[in-house]
Protein backbone atom coordinates (compact mmCIF):
# COMPACT_ATOMS: atom_id res chain seq x y z
CA UNK A 1 0.00 0.00 0.00
CA UNK A 2 2.70 2.24 0.71
CA UNK A 3 4.00 1.77 -2.97
CA UNK A 4 1.23 2.74 -4.23
CA UNK A 5 0.87 6.03 -2.25
CA UNK A 6 4.41 6.48 -3.15
CA UNK A 7 3.77 6.97 -7.03
CA UNK A 8 0.92 9.90 -5.84
CA UNK A 9 3.20 11.49 -3.26
CA UNK A 10 5.72 14.00 -3.96
CA UNK A 11 8.40 14.47 -1.47
CA UNK A 12 9.92 17.77 -2.65
CA UNK A 13 6.25 19.40 -2.80
CA UNK A 14 5.40 18.39 0.23
CA UNK A 15 8.61 19.67 1.91
CA UNK A 16 8.30 22.59 -0.04
CA UNK A 17 4.64 23.59 1.66
CA UNK A 18 6.68 23.13 5.08
CA UNK A 19 9.48 25.25 4.34
CA UNK A 20 7.03 27.68 3.17
CA UNK A 21 5.58 28.64 5.88
CA UNK A 22 8.86 30.71 7.02
CA UNK A 23 9.02 33.49 5.15
CA UNK A 24 9.66 37.65 5.70
CA UNK A 25 10.79 39.36 9.04
CA UNK A 26 10.72 35.60 10.83
CA UNK A 27 13.39 33.94 8.13
CA UNK A 28 15.02 36.96 8.27
CA UNK A 29 15.58 36.56 12.20
CA UNK A 30 16.09 33.26 12.06
CA UNK A 31 18.65 33.43 9.26
CA UNK A 32 20.67 36.18 10.96
CA UNK A 33 20.34 34.96 14.34
CA UNK A 34 22.37 31.73 13.33
CA UNK A 35 25.09 32.93 10.95
CA UNK A 36 25.71 35.29 13.62
CA UNK A 37 26.92 32.02 15.69
CA UNK A 38 29.17 31.57 12.92
CA UNK A 39 31.22 34.46 14.27
CA UNK A 40 30.75 33.55 17.61
CA UNK A 41 33.29 30.28 17.35
CA UNK A 42 35.76 32.81 16.14
CA UNK A 43 34.85 35.54 18.84
CA UNK A 44 35.03 33.41 21.53
CA UNK A 45 37.92 32.36 20.89
CA UNK A 46 39.37 35.94 20.44
CA UNK A 47 37.80 36.76 24.16
CA UNK A 48 39.41 33.77 25.69
CA UNK A 49 42.64 34.27 24.22
CA UNK A 50 42.38 37.71 25.43
CA UNK A 51 41.05 36.93 28.90
CA UNK A 52 43.52 34.24 29.74
CA UNK A 53 46.10 36.32 28.29
CA UNK A 54 45.85 39.15 30.44
CA UNK A 55 46.24 37.17 33.75
CA UNK A 56 49.34 35.76 32.33
CA UNK A 57 51.29 38.84 30.82
CA UNK A 58 50.48 40.90 34.52
CA UNK A 59 51.61 37.63 36.14
CA UNK A 60 47.98 37.32 37.65
CA UNK A 61 48.01 34.01 37.25
CA UNK A 62 51.78 33.11 38.87
CA UNK A 63 50.76 35.64 41.96
CA UNK A 64 47.78 33.04 42.55
CA UNK A 65 49.76 29.86 42.20
CA UNK A 66 52.32 31.72 44.91
CA UNK A 67 49.17 32.69 47.27
CA UNK A 68 48.19 28.62 47.01
CA UNK A 69 52.08 27.88 47.65
CA UNK A 70 51.77 30.00 50.72
CA UNK A 71 48.53 28.66 52.29
CA UNK A 72 49.61 24.99 52.51
CA UNK A 73 52.43 23.67 51.69
CA UNK A 74 50.36 20.14 50.45
CA UNK A 75 51.18 20.51 47.23
CA UNK A 76 48.47 18.09 46.10
CA UNK A 77 46.05 20.72 47.34
CA UNK A 78 47.63 23.80 46.05
CA UNK A 79 45.84 23.79 42.48
CA UNK A 80 42.58 23.29 43.54
CA UNK A 81 43.19 26.20 45.88
CA UNK A 82 44.95 28.56 43.21
CA UNK A 83 41.42 27.16 41.07
CA UNK A 84 39.28 29.02 43.36
CA UNK A 85 40.18 32.43 42.69
CA UNK A 86 41.32 31.70 39.28
CA UNK A 87 37.63 30.54 38.90
CA UNK A 88 36.64 34.07 40.29
CA UNK A 89 38.96 36.28 38.40
CA UNK A 90 38.28 34.67 34.74
CA UNK A 91 34.60 35.23 35.30
CA UNK A 92 34.60 38.83 36.29
CA UNK A 93 37.40 39.40 33.11
CA UNK A 94 34.24 37.58 30.91
CA UNK A 95 31.34 39.20 31.87
CA UNK A 96 30.92 41.94 29.36
CA UNK A 97 31.08 39.24 26.61
CA UNK A 98 28.53 36.75 28.95
CA UNK A 99 26.10 39.09 29.09
CA UNK A 100 26.38 39.80 25.80
CA UNK A 101 26.83 36.50 24.15
CA UNK A 102 23.66 34.94 26.96
CA UNK A 103 21.59 37.71 27.72
CA UNK A 104 21.46 40.53 25.34
CA UNK A 105 21.65 38.67 22.71
CA UNK A 106 19.18 36.24 23.15
CA UNK A 107 16.75 39.22 24.33
CA UNK A 108 17.50 40.93 20.95
CA UNK A 109 15.72 37.80 18.66
CA UNK A 110 13.60 37.63 21.32
CA UNK A 111 14.29 34.16 22.72
CA UNK A 112 15.07 35.31 26.29
CA UNK A 113 11.76 35.08 29.04
CA UNK A 114 13.78 36.23 31.92
CA UNK A 115 14.84 39.73 33.53
CA UNK A 116 18.51 40.36 33.97
CA UNK A 117 18.27 40.19 37.78
CA UNK A 118 16.81 36.34 37.19
CA UNK A 119 19.25 35.77 34.62
CA UNK A 120 22.03 36.86 37.29
CA UNK A 121 20.65 34.44 39.66
CA UNK A 122 21.33 31.47 37.16
CA UNK A 123 25.01 32.58 36.53
CA UNK A 124 25.80 32.73 40.41
CA UNK A 125 24.64 29.13 40.62
CA UNK A 126 26.49 28.03 37.62
CA UNK A 127 29.73 29.98 39.01
CA UNK A 128 29.35 27.95 42.56
CA UNK A 129 29.28 24.79 40.73
CA UNK A 130 32.27 26.30 38.44
CA UNK A 131 33.54 26.65 41.42
CA UNK A 132 33.43 22.84 43.20
CA UNK A 133 34.36 21.44 39.67
CA UNK A 134 37.65 23.09 39.22
CA UNK A 135 38.69 22.33 42.75
CA UNK A 136 38.35 18.79 42.14
CA UNK A 137 39.43 18.98 39.00
CA UNK A 138 42.86 21.11 39.21
CA UNK A 139 43.75 18.56 41.85
CA UNK A 140 43.56 15.54 39.75
CA UNK A 141 44.83 17.39 36.48
CA UNK A 142 47.92 18.67 38.07
CA UNK A 143 48.65 15.44 40.12
CA UNK A 144 48.48 13.85 36.59
CA UNK A 145 51.26 15.92 35.34
CA UNK A 146 53.39 15.85 38.29
CA UNK A 147 53.51 12.18 38.65
CA UNK A 148 53.68 11.26 34.31
CA UNK A 149 56.24 13.91 33.26
CA UNK A 150 55.87 12.01 29.82
CA UNK A 151 52.49 10.43 29.61
CA UNK A 152 50.54 12.98 31.32
CA UNK A 153 48.84 14.45 28.05
CA UNK A 154 46.94 10.62 27.50
CA UNK A 155 46.30 10.30 30.87
CA UNK A 156 45.18 13.80 31.66
CA UNK A 157 42.94 12.99 28.38
CA UNK A 158 41.30 9.88 30.50
CA UNK A 159 40.90 11.91 33.89
CA UNK A 160 38.97 14.30 31.90
CA UNK A 161 36.87 11.89 29.85
CA UNK A 162 36.20 10.14 33.20
CA UNK A 163 34.82 13.55 34.74
CA UNK A 164 32.47 14.37 31.85
CA UNK A 165 30.87 11.07 32.61
CA UNK A 166 30.50 11.69 36.21
CA UNK A 167 29.22 15.42 35.32
CA UNK A 168 26.97 14.05 32.76
CA UNK A 169 25.52 11.26 35.48
CA UNK A 170 25.12 13.51 38.21
CA UNK A 171 23.77 16.56 36.37
CA UNK A 172 19.87 15.20 35.98
CA UNK A 173 19.76 14.40 39.88
CA UNK A 174 22.12 17.37 41.15
CA UNK A 175 22.61 20.34 38.89
CA UNK A 176 19.83 20.54 36.48
CA UNK A 177 17.07 20.78 39.36
CA UNK A 178 18.83 24.29 40.65
CA UNK A 179 17.92 25.73 37.58
CA UNK A 180 14.25 24.32 37.20
CA UNK A 181 11.63 22.85 38.70
CA UNK A 182 11.45 18.79 37.26
CA UNK A 183 7.75 17.60 38.07
CA UNK A 184 6.33 14.46 36.07
CA UNK A 185 4.01 14.51 33.05
CA UNK A 186 0.73 14.90 34.04
CA UNK A 187 -1.15 11.81 33.02
CA UNK A 188 -3.49 11.71 30.12
CA UNK A 189 -4.20 10.68 26.70
CA UNK A 190 -0.79 12.23 25.46
CA UNK A 191 1.77 10.74 28.28
CA UNK A 192 -0.24 7.50 27.29
CA UNK A 193 0.93 7.66 23.87
CA UNK A 194 4.38 8.34 25.17
CA UNK A 195 4.33 5.52 27.37
CA UNK A 196 3.00 3.26 24.44
CA UNK A 197 6.22 3.96 22.49
CA UNK A 198 8.37 4.10 24.87
CA UNK A 199 7.24 0.65 25.82
CA UNK A 200 7.44 -0.39 22.64
CA UNK A 201 10.73 0.02 22.42
CA UNK A 202 11.72 -1.31 25.57
CA UNK A 203 12.87 2.19 27.40
CA UNK A 204 11.91 2.56 30.74
CA UNK A 205 8.82 4.64 31.26
CA UNK A 206 8.45 5.54 35.09
CA UNK A 207 8.93 8.91 35.25
CA UNK A 208 8.47 11.13 32.36
CA UNK A 209 9.86 14.55 33.37
CA UNK A 210 8.44 18.32 32.16
CA UNK A 211 10.73 21.24 33.35
CA UNK A 212 9.91 24.94 33.59
CA UNK A 213 12.07 25.97 30.69
CA UNK A 214 9.23 28.76 29.82
CA UNK A 215 10.93 30.97 32.69
CA UNK A 216 14.32 31.32 31.18
CA UNK A 217 13.32 30.56 27.23
CA UNK A 218 10.81 31.11 24.33
CA UNK A 219 12.73 27.59 23.10
CA UNK A 220 10.83 24.01 22.50
CA UNK A 221 13.32 21.47 23.49
CA UNK A 222 13.60 17.73 25.01
CA UNK A 223 16.47 15.82 26.29
CA UNK A 224 17.53 12.93 27.14
CA UNK A 225 20.40 13.03 30.44
CA UNK A 226 22.83 11.16 32.36
CA UNK A 227 23.88 8.01 32.58
CA UNK A 228 23.07 4.56 33.93
CA UNK A 229 20.80 5.24 36.54
CA UNK A 230 20.61 8.69 36.58
CA UNK A 231 19.50 8.48 33.15
CA UNK A 232 16.07 10.29 32.62
CA UNK A 233 14.27 11.83 29.90
CA UNK A 234 12.89 15.62 29.83
CA UNK A 235 10.66 18.04 27.68
CA UNK A 236 10.45 21.59 28.35
CA UNK A 237 6.65 23.25 29.31
CA UNK A 238 7.45 25.41 25.98
CA UNK A 239 7.36 22.44 23.90
CA UNK A 240 3.72 21.16 25.91
CA UNK A 241 2.23 24.89 25.68
CA UNK A 242 3.35 25.36 21.73
CA UNK A 243 3.20 22.01 19.95
CA UNK A 244 0.47 20.22 19.30
CA UNK A 245 0.18 15.77 20.23
CA UNK A 246 1.97 15.07 17.33
CA UNK A 247 4.93 17.05 17.52
CA UNK A 248 5.80 15.94 21.18
CA UNK A 249 5.38 12.33 20.52
CA UNK A 250 8.03 12.78 17.30
CA UNK A 251 10.31 14.79 19.49
CA UNK A 252 9.63 12.52 22.32
CA UNK A 253 10.79 9.59 19.40
CA UNK A 254 13.81 11.34 18.52
CA UNK A 255 14.89 11.36 22.18
CA UNK A 256 13.99 7.70 22.95
CA UNK A 257 16.17 7.11 20.31
CA UNK A 258 19.35 8.52 21.85
CA UNK A 259 18.39 6.47 24.65
CA UNK A 260 18.46 3.27 22.95
CA UNK A 261 21.36 4.51 20.52
CA UNK A 262 23.28 5.12 23.85
CA UNK A 263 24.15 8.46 22.22
CA UNK A 264 24.94 9.82 25.64
CA UNK A 265 27.87 7.31 26.18
CA UNK A 266 29.29 8.24 22.41
CA UNK A 267 29.08 11.74 22.40
CA UNK A 268 31.22 11.77 25.51
CA UNK A 269 33.27 9.43 23.96
CA UNK A 270 33.35 10.80 20.94
CA UNK A 271 34.49 13.82 22.74
CA UNK A 272 36.94 12.08 24.29
CA UNK A 273 39.02 11.57 21.16
CA UNK A 274 39.01 15.32 20.37
CA UNK A 275 40.13 15.76 24.16
CA UNK A 276 43.15 13.13 23.61
CA UNK A 277 44.42 15.34 20.77
CA UNK A 278 44.22 18.86 22.57
CA UNK A 279 45.85 17.15 25.11
CA UNK A 280 48.74 15.80 23.07
CA UNK A 281 49.11 18.64 20.79
CA UNK A 282 49.37 21.17 24.28
CA UNK A 283 52.14 18.87 25.51
CA UNK A 284 54.09 19.69 22.35
CA UNK A 285 52.80 23.31 22.34
CA UNK A 286 52.72 24.96 25.86
CA UNK A 287 56.07 23.72 27.23
CA UNK A 288 57.95 25.79 24.51
CA UNK A 289 55.51 29.04 25.01
CA UNK A 290 56.52 28.58 28.95
CA UNK A 291 60.47 28.35 28.03
CA UNK A 292 59.90 31.45 25.90
CA UNK A 293 58.07 33.70 28.21
CA UNK A 294 59.53 33.32 31.70
CA UNK A 295 58.19 36.83 32.52
CA UNK A 296 54.88 35.19 33.06
CA UNK A 297 56.32 33.58 36.23
CA UNK A 298 54.80 30.12 35.45
CA UNK A 299 57.62 27.48 36.28
CA UNK A 300 56.34 24.99 34.25
CA UNK A 301 53.14 22.55 32.77
CA UNK A 302 53.03 21.11 36.75
CA UNK A 303 52.63 24.43 38.03
CA UNK A 304 48.59 25.66 38.64
CA UNK A 305 49.81 29.11 36.62
CA UNK A 306 50.01 27.37 33.96
CA UNK A 307 45.95 26.71 33.16
CA UNK A 308 45.28 30.07 31.35
CA UNK A 309 48.20 29.20 28.72
CA UNK A 310 46.17 25.74 28.46
CA UNK A 311 42.51 27.09 28.22
CA UNK A 312 43.75 29.51 25.74
CA UNK A 313 45.28 27.11 23.37
CA UNK A 314 42.12 24.66 23.86
CA UNK A 315 40.30 27.82 22.73
CA UNK A 316 42.04 28.30 19.67
CA UNK A 317 42.34 24.64 18.50
CA UNK A 318 38.77 24.28 19.27
CA UNK A 319 38.44 26.80 16.29
CA UNK A 320 39.21 24.38 13.50
CA UNK A 321 37.95 21.17 15.40
CA UNK A 322 34.41 22.83 15.84
CA UNK A 323 33.19 21.23 12.46
CA UNK A 324 34.56 17.85 13.58
CA UNK A 325 32.52 17.98 16.98
CA UNK A 326 29.58 19.39 14.71
CA UNK A 327 29.56 16.11 12.69
CA UNK A 328 29.66 13.89 15.28
CA UNK A 329 26.87 15.44 16.95
CA UNK A 330 24.50 16.11 13.44
CA UNK A 331 25.46 12.41 12.71
CA UNK A 332 23.63 11.07 16.29
CA UNK A 333 20.99 13.61 15.85
CA UNK A 334 20.06 11.87 12.54
CA UNK A 335 20.35 8.56 13.79
CA UNK A 336 17.62 9.81 16.44
CA UNK A 337 15.49 11.78 13.93
CA UNK A 338 15.38 8.29 12.20
CA UNK A 339 14.68 6.19 15.07
CA UNK A 340 12.05 8.81 15.94
CA UNK A 341 9.81 8.71 12.98
CA UNK A 342 9.77 5.01 13.26
CA UNK A 343 9.13 5.25 16.79
CA UNK A 344 6.16 7.71 16.52
CA UNK A 345 5.20 7.12 13.18
CA UNK A 346 3.83 10.69 13.11
CA UNK A 347 6.26 12.85 10.30
CA UNK A 348 4.21 15.31 10.15
CA UNK A 349 4.42 16.23 13.79
CA UNK A 350 8.09 15.88 13.37
CA UNK A 351 8.31 18.15 10.54
CA UNK A 352 6.53 20.83 12.20
CA UNK A 353 8.72 20.80 15.28
CA UNK A 354 11.52 21.00 13.20
CA UNK A 355 10.03 23.94 11.83
CA UNK A 356 9.58 25.55 14.89
CA UNK A 357 13.12 24.59 15.67
CA UNK A 358 13.99 26.88 12.51
CA UNK A 359 12.52 29.69 14.71
CA UNK A 360 16.17 30.37 15.62
CA UNK A 361 18.54 27.81 13.22
CA UNK A 362 19.06 28.96 9.70
CA UNK A 363 16.52 26.44 7.93
CA UNK A 364 18.20 26.16 4.33
CA UNK A 365 21.52 26.51 4.31
CA UNK A 366 24.21 25.19 1.51
CA UNK A 367 25.40 21.57 2.21
CA UNK A 368 28.95 22.81 3.16
CA UNK A 369 27.16 25.44 5.45
CA UNK A 370 25.39 23.17 7.00
CA UNK A 371 28.46 20.32 7.21
CA UNK A 372 30.57 22.70 8.65
CA UNK A 373 28.65 24.58 11.21
CA UNK A 374 25.28 22.76 12.23
CA UNK A 375 25.23 20.40 15.17
CA UNK A 376 21.98 19.41 14.27
CA UNK A 377 20.83 18.30 10.77
CA UNK A 378 18.77 21.86 9.52
CA UNK A 379 14.68 22.44 9.13
CA UNK A 380 14.69 21.64 5.17
CA UNK A 381 16.68 18.03 6.14
CA UNK A 382 15.03 17.17 9.02
CA UNK A 383 11.48 18.02 6.74
CA UNK A 384 12.65 16.47 3.97
CA UNK A 385 13.32 13.28 5.45
CA UNK A 386 9.79 13.02 7.24
CA UNK A 387 8.09 13.43 3.73
CA UNK A 388 10.22 10.96 2.49
CA UNK A 389 9.26 8.50 5.58
CA UNK A 390 5.91 9.60 4.89
CA UNK A 391 5.62 8.56 1.23
CA UNK A 392 7.56 5.05 2.08
CA UNK A 393 5.24 4.27 4.52
CA UNK A 394 2.13 5.77 5.12
CA UNK A 395 -0.35 4.29 2.55
CA UNK A 396 -2.37 6.92 0.27
CA UNK A 397 0.04 9.96 2.02
CA UNK A 398 -1.52 13.40 1.47
CA UNK A 399 1.04 16.51 1.52
CA UNK A 400 -0.73 18.59 3.72
CA UNK A 401 -1.12 22.46 3.83
CA UNK A 402 0.24 22.85 7.69
CA UNK A 403 -0.76 26.42 9.76
CA UNK A 404 2.02 27.25 11.19
CA UNK A 405 2.26 30.48 13.00
CA UNK A 406 5.84 32.13 13.69
CA UNK A 407 6.40 35.07 16.03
Amino acid sequence: MAAAAAQGFDVETATRAYLDLLQGPARARSDAYFEGGYWLILWNAVVAVLGYGLLLVTGGSARLSAWAARVTRRRWLQPGLYALPFTLATALIFLPWTIYEDFVREAQYGLMSQTFAAWGVDQLKALVIGLIGNFLFFIVIFAVIRRFRRGWWAIGAAVTIAFLFLAVAIAPVFVAPLFNTYSEMPAGPLRDRIVAVARENRIPADHIYVSDASRQTKRISANVSGIGPTIRITLNDNLLNRTGPDEVLAVMGHEMGHYVLNHVRNLVLGLGAILLLLFFLASRIVPGLIARHPRWGVRDVADPASAPLFLAFVSVAMVPLTPVMNTIVRHNESQADAFGLDAARAPDGFAKAAMRLSEYRKIEPGPVEEALFFDHPSGATRVRMSMQWKKDHVPNAQVERPALKFD
